[in-house]
């Protein structure tokens, strides 16, 4: 199977109505599940192309239709990771890991730490990040709530070529 490449700030152009659909799409299990809702219920086509504007956007598509994104933006040492998406018919193909790749070869050099927050409530995320090699770091609560609302998890941001000089690849880039 031939593998669309990840794009990183896309030069052509971009289809933000169909981003943001593929964003409901994947947001759509969480609805009536987390609390609160999902910050994507107040986004737009429109609001997708302005966050783009100061993160970068990470794109894989198949011919014009975008299969899998996520949004990212540093403020070193911390590389923070958002609005992931994967269309579940191409679940399972190792886009997620081709993303979250992707932006850390953007962000070493300037930063060390890859973040991301999850809601508590989807653990079936807690695990997929996990995969990805994240580990859990905390937990943060949304304006309103006495409790925890979302769990942090961090990774840390490899050299490219730990392997090839025989460093072992858990170390992290200094």
């Amino acid at each position: 199977m031939n593998t669309p490449d990840v794009e990183t700030n896309p030069k052509g152009p971009v289809d933000w109505t169909a981003i943001h659909g593929l964003l409901s799409l994947s947001f759509r299990s969480m609805e009536g599940r987390i609390d609160p809702p999902s910050s994507l219920k107040a986004m737009s086509p429109d609001t997708l192309r302005i966050k783009a504007e100061t993160e970068d956007l990470f794109l894989i598509r198949a011919g014009e239709a975008p299969i899998a994104c996520l949004f990212g933006h540093g403020t070193p040492p911390v590389y923070q990771l958002s609005k992931f998406a994967v269309h579940p018919d191409h679940a399972r193909q190792g886009l997620a890991r081709r993303l979250i790749d992707a932006a850390a070869r953007k962000a070493a050099g300037t930063c060390t730490t890859l973040r991301l927050q999850t809601r508590i409530e989807l653990v079936e995320n807690h695990a997929t990040f996990r995969a990805l090699g994240f580990s859990r770091s905390g937990s943060s609560s949304h304006p309103g709530f006495d409790r925890p609302t979302s769990v942090i998890f961090t990774r840390p941001i490899y050299p490219p070529d730990c392997r090839r000089i025989g460093l072992p690849p858990s170390l992290p880039l200094a």
